[in-house]
C-alpha cells in the first residue's frame, strides 16, 4: 500500500511545504508530521534525507536565506532606474511578504535550530542578515550614481530599513499597504536622497 506520492525534488518540496505551513499557521505548527502531510508524502521521507527535524529546519532556513541573493541582484540592477524610494519599497514589500518575517520567530522558538545554525551561519538571523546586505549593496550602488548623498552611511541605513520594515510587517494579519511602506522608506532615507521623491 503506498504511503505517499513520489517526490522528484524531495528537499525542494519539503521546504516549500514547510514555508506554506510557517506562513499560514506559524512556527508552533511546524512539525515533521505537518511538513510531510503538507508535501503529501510519508513521514519517513523527511528522516531519510535529514538527521533530525532541527537539521531539516536549519537547511530550510539557509535555503530561504540564500534566495535573497537573487533579490539582491535584481535590486542592484535597478540602481539608476525608477526612484530610490520606490525601488526600496518594492524590494522590502516583496521580501517581507515572503517567509522573511516568519523565519525570525521560528529561529527564536527552537533552541535546537539556533544551535544548528550557529555551526554554519556567522551571525545574526538568516534572511534578515542577507536582507541587510542586499539593501546596503543597493544603497552603495545608488550612492555611486549620485542618487543619494556621498556622506550617506549605507551600513547604518540598511539595518534601519530592515528593522523598521520588520516591525511594520511583523505580527500582522494584513500587511501594510504600499503607501505605508513608501512613507516608512522616505522617513528612514529621505535625508540622503538626491532625486525627486515618489
Amino acid at each position: 500500500m503506498p504511503t505517499g506520492v513520489q517526490l522528484r525534488d524531495v528537499r525542494g518540496q519539503l521546504f516549500d511545504a514547510a514555508e506554506r505551513i510557517l506562513l499560514r499557521d506559524g512556527p508552533s505548527a511546524l512539525t515533521s508530521r505537518a511538513v510531510t502531510d503538507e508535501a503529501g508524502c510519508a513521514k519517513g521521507v523527511l528522516h531519510r534525507h535529514f538527521d533530525d527535524f532541527d537539521a531539516f529546519l536549519a537547511e530550510f532556513v539557509l535555503d530561504r536565506a540564500h534566495r535573497v541573493d537573487a533579490q539582491t541582484s535584481a535590486l542592484c540592477e535597478a540602481a539608476g532606474t525608477g526612484t530610490v524610494t520606490g525601488n526600496l519599497a518594492d524590494a522590502l514589500t516583496a521580501l517581507f511578504r515572503s517567509v522573511a518575517v516568519a523565519v525570525v520567530p521560528l529561529v527564536t522558538f527552537r533552541d535546537g535550530l539556533r544551535n544548528r545554525l550557529r555551526e554554519t551561519w556567522p551571525a545574526g538571523i538568516p534572511v534578515l542578515t542577507e536582507a541587510v546586505t542586499m539593501v546596503a549593496a543597493y544603497l552603495a550602488a545608488e550612492r555611486a550614481r549620485g542618487r543619494i548623498t556621498p556622506e550617506a552611511e549605507v551600513d547604518g541605513l540598511a539595518p534601519m530599513l530592515i528593522g523598521t520594515a520588520h516591525l511594520l510587517f511583523g505580527d500582522r494579519r494584513t500587511p501594510p499597504d504600499d503607501a505605508t511602506v513608501h512613507e516608512m522608506v522616505t522617513t528612514v532615507i529621505g535625508g540622503a536622497v538626491r532625486e525627486p521623491r515618489d
